[in-house]
């Protein structure tokens, strides 16, 4: 017995040496692009010159976090980041679950493996060329434009219009996830008992009451966990999408905190208030995520960790 307990902690001891060997690839990847960048940082309380280097500039204290939120844009910016973010956090929550609900009522599976494809697509093309192809579509002689011509409409310049624009991201965003954030949902269908339905068709449930008393309570779990997941990103709002589609004459409504450090930090050079920025906004972050699973434990008795 003392000999196969030995032999039975061997393998298990051998088995987490093989996982944490597995793990150090990615273990080193943090170090590198999450640890030691944290360093940079201190930009944010510094008045940085990239002659002296981070360590040598002159400290400064709280006086680029002052400068920074005495900036007329700077709540412009805040507002477009939280609404364009907000918005694509419930679109790519509401409509990946209601094309998931109808998709698993398809019974052709060959059409219905067809349809999940199609649509899980874009997720896999990048903003550069698909921001080219919309920008284009929605052009002034784009074909949007050209179809308004055929039934006798103006041609109108979508991408100018700063209240269009900003539907714009968050809709064409919803687009480019729909299907790939709809694949959660629909294996999360697959986990429901099939005898549920069966007992709620015996009892006289329609498809309405059968999806509103059995499916939905059943993917209450998966929703807020997406939705908690979701809520350290509410402040990003797409970076890659925003910087290739948006122009000046929509700065007003879809300038967003990143697109703002980008010129700020990059073009302008001024670096420490570029990091205020940023430090502000992983804070911010922090707090909302913490703050959606602190809510989730409560109202939906469900934790991640």
């Amino acid at each position: 017995m003392h000999v196969h307990n030995d032999l039975k902690q061997s393998k298990t001891a051998k088995a987490q040496r093989t996982f944490l060997i597995m793990c150090l690839p990615a273990l080193i990847w943090m170090l590198f692009f999450n640890a030691i960048p944290m360093l940079g940082i201190r930009i944010a309380f510094i008045d940085f010159s990239p002659k002296k280097g981070i360590f040598d500039s002159k400290y400064v204290g709280l006086k680029n976090f002052k400068y920074l939120f005495s900036m007329k844009d700077t709540w412009r910016i805040v507002g477009n980041t939280f609404v364009i973010a907000i918005g694509k956090l419930v679109l790519n929550l509401i409509l990946p679950l209601a094309f998931a609900l109808l998709l698993n009522e398809v019974k052709n599976k060959r059409y219905k493996s067809i349809v999940q494809t199609v649509t899980y697509l874009p997720h896999f093309v990048s903003w550069v060329v698909l921001a080219n192809i919309l920008t284009k579509m929605f052009g002034y002689s784009g074909l949007i434009n050209t179809l308004g011509k055929a039934f006798g409409k103006e041609p109108e310049v979508f991408l100018a219009n700063a209240d269009f624009f900003r539907k714009f991201l968050i809709f064409t965003d919803s687009w480019k996830e729909l299907g790939f954030n709809a694949i959660i949902y629909l294996a999360a269908l697959t986990k429901i008992n099939p005898n549920l339905y069966e007992a709620a068709a015996i009892d006289g449930a329609n498809k309405w009451r059968s999806m509103t008393n059995i499916t939905l309570p059943s993917l209450k779990s998966t929703v807020v966990l997406l939705g908690t997941l979701s809520m350290g990103n509410v402040l990003n709002a797409g970076f890659d999408q925003v910087f290739n589609m948006y122009n000046p004459l929509v700065y007003s409504t879809s300038d967003i905190i990143d697109t703002w450090v980008y010129r700020i930090g990059l073009i302008s050079m001024n670096y420490s208030v570029a990091t205020c920025a940023g430090l502000f906004k992983s804070l911010v972050s922090f707090v909302l995520i913490s703050l959606a699973y602190i809510l989730a434990y409560k109202f939906a008795d469900y934790t991640i960790f």
